[in-house]
């Protein structure tokens, strides 16, 4: 089953976060739109895509509307070293590493995933593996909603391709 498409409705999830406390995509919602982004600490292109990530959650997430958080796949400690060797500084849940509960409601089948869950529970943005255009499309979402011009997501100087599969 392919990962959840722009226009559907986002299935509920309650995970706990790295820090343990308790995560509810419900919740989140009522404060705005909530951008969940899937991750294996191993994956090659996931530690290639959450510096961009970051950099746009430092951008915007300051705004206060919209929430962003990675959705770990691995167990805390690699989590941990995951998001200390790559800068993540955004909140990370852990999706429970038996049953992957998580993962499974958003039909993933590679990672990096990342999707924009609107207030209304709306999935608005769907995106698998690593798209520059994608995550130019994401930057300019955000700094929309924030109110803001976007980041500069690409510096002069980076080599960033285009596309890599997840």
């Amino acid at each position: 089953m392919p990962a959840l498409e722009a226009g559907v409705a986002a299935p509920e999830i309650n995970l706990p976060t790295l820090d343990r406390k308790e995560f509810s995509l419900n919740q989140a919602r009522k404060r705005g739109p909530v951008v969940l982004a899937f991750f294996k600490v191993n994956c090659p292109v996931c530690q290639f895509a959450f510096p961009y990530l970051e950099r746009i959650y430092k951008a915007h997430g300051a705004s206060g509307k919209f929430t962003f958080v990675g959705v770990s796949q691995n167990k805390a400690s690699d989590t941990k070293e995951f998001n200390k060797e790559f800068g993540v500084s955004f909140p990370t849940l852990m999706d429970d590493t038996t049953r992957y509960p998580a993962s499974n409601a958003y039909g993933l089948t590679n990672v990096p995933s990342v999707f924009m869950v609107s207030s209304e529970g709306e999935v608005e943005f769907s995106s698998v593996g690593w798209s520059k255009q994608e995550m130019e499309e994401l930057n300019r979402s955000l700094a929309k909603l924030s109110g803001q011009s976007s980041a500069q997501l690409f510096r002069p100087g980076e080599t960033v391709s285009d596309y890599k599969p997840g």
